[in-house]
């Protein structure tokens, strides 16, 4: 995340944004409600799915995403947030839950 936003402020353009994959920096930073805070003028597009094994975002995995949902919207985030996940389970039901999940 730091480097991105590095290469952003040296490309100083507004055309230029981070996709934050949520899953990726779990992954490889954590801490993802800080980093969404701290950096959200960078920040054009996010990306979801649950942490371990990229499947369904409910209580199993490490990120608890209806707090990071209200993190982004306390922000007036207004862009899209793609869900890029493999269902573990019925593909429609999981979808619908994860839906409600972020409608905050």
């Amino acid at each position: 995340m730091s480097w991105g936003v590095e290469v952003i402020k040296r490309v100083n353009s507004p055309r230029v944004k981070i996709l934050l994959d949520m899953y990726h920096v779990q992954i490889m930073e954590g801490d993802i409600i800080r980093k969404v805070r701290d950096n959200f003028q960078h920040i054009a597009h996010f990306h979801t799915a649950g942490n371990p094994g990229r499947h369904e975002m409910d209580d199993t995995q490490e990120m608890h995403y209806p707090g990071i949902a209200r993190a982004i919207a306390d922000l007036n985030y207004s862009g899209y947030i793609a869900h890029e996940y493999s269902p573990l389970r019925d593909p429609l039901k999981s979808l619908d839950e994860t839906l409600a999940m972020f409608d905050v």
